[in-house]
């Protein structure tokens, strides 16, 4: 579904990424691993186009990304969750997600009932101001705000992340549904190693701006785990 190959970026001179090559097939999740700053969320806005990459191609299909506006991707099929959710905090939820259907390439301005049937807790508050949510409804918000553009591809940057277990096993759930029954893309971050064995079927582990290991979450040994991961 989505093809990243030989990415490379420089913040300032700084080289960033390094070459990256990712693959992110539809109707799986695959699982972006790595410590702290060796580029998954640079990866992330480069994909979306929030960041411009200097070499290498990023393929929706057999369509090229790599001119294209972060606008146009999420035209094209694209959406983003970003790392702290960042949803409007002064807007209702119902607003929130109104924001999120620009992005729909029918242009469509109705909310899809499918995504209150996902997240029902969002239609029974949606009246209720953002900021007013606790962290795992904001995520599941911001997961919905997504979901109305009617995405091909769904990345998502640490969605677990300050989230008690019950959401988590719940957001779980939903992406695994989305991958299986909508055939969706899905490329996440996430260091939630349990997460990422119990609802990933692939992974890749970056360090230093590259991909250092990769495979089935089956394959994710503690000898892999060791080396790339541990702290």
């Amino acid at each position: 579904m989505l093809a990243i190959e030989n990415l490379s970026f420089s913040y300032d001179g700084v080289q960033a990424l390094r070459d990256v090559g990712v693959t992110i097939p539809e109707g799986q999740i695959t699982c972006l691993m790595g410590r702290n700053g060796v580029g998954k969320t640079t990866l992330m806005k480069n994909i979306m186009g929030l960041l411009k990459h200097s070499t290498g191609s990023i393929r929706l299909r057999d369509q090229e990304l790599d001119k294209l506006s972060a606008s146009r991707r999420a035209k094209a099929g694209l959406a983003l969750v970003p790392q702290g959710r960042q949803i409007f905090p002064k807007l209702t939820i119902e607003e929130n997600l109104q924001v999120g259907l620009q992005a729909r390439a029918d242009n469509s301005r109705k909310i899809p009932e499918e995504v209150y049937d996902t997240f029902p807790v969002l239609k029974t508050m949606s009246r209720r101001m953002g900021g007013d949510l606790s962290g795992g409804q904001q995520q599941q918000l911001a997961i919905a705000r997504a979901l109305v553009g009617d995405p091909k591809v769904l990345l998502l940057d640490e969605p677990t992340e300050g989230i008690q277990p019950n959401i988590i096993q719940q957001i779980g759930a939903v992406l695994k549904r989305l991958a299986e029954e909508r055939r969706m893309a899905i490329l996440l971050v996430e260091q939630y190693l349990d997460f990422v064995k119990e609802f990933g079927q692939r992974f890749y582990i970056m360090n230093r701006g590259r991909v250092v290991a990769d495979g089935l979450t089956a394959e994710l040994s503690d000898e892999i785990v060791g080396r790339h991961l541990s702290v």
